[in-house]
């Protein structure tokens, strides 16, 4: 059985915050399942946790279909909040945008710092094809 990559980033270094960049994947398939790295978003452009939802969850779209897959197809998801009091906040974009007729099952966590200063919320899914 053969595995898929898509996008795997470049090392860098120099940054203020992140000496060197992992060496990653941002999603790798193999055989019916798929799998996705964290995302996060941009560090640039972060927003409040709705905004920051939706950019995790835009940006998640992307690699599903990407990978031959979508939400609808999602099993696992892992949410980590750098604050658990957005988590309500964080919910009402999540739930905008799951397929309510095929939900995954999640945990959310919290994580008291993410890999950029201001990004809140880092999401990690699963899916079938």
């Amino acid at each position: 059985m053969t595995i898929e990559r898509h996008l795997i980033t470049e090392p860098s270094s120099g940054k203020a915050f992140v000496s060197v960049t992992p060496i990653i994947s941002y999603a790798t398939v193999r055989g019916d399942l798929v799998y996705l790295a964290g995302i996060t978003a941009d560090p640039a452009h972060p927003g409040d946790v709705e905004d920051q939802t939706t950019q995790v969850l835009e940006r998640t779209d992307q690699l599903l279909k990407l990978a031959g897959t979508d939400k609808s197809k999602l099993l696992t998801a892992q949410v980590w909040l750098t604050d658990m009091s957005l988590f309500v906040a964080h919910n009402e974009a999540w739930n905008a945008w799951v397929d309510a007729k095929s939900p995954p099952v999640r945990a959310c966590l919290h994580s008291p710092q993410l890999w950029a200063p201001g990004l809140l919320v880092e999401i990690m899914v699963t899916a079938a094809k």
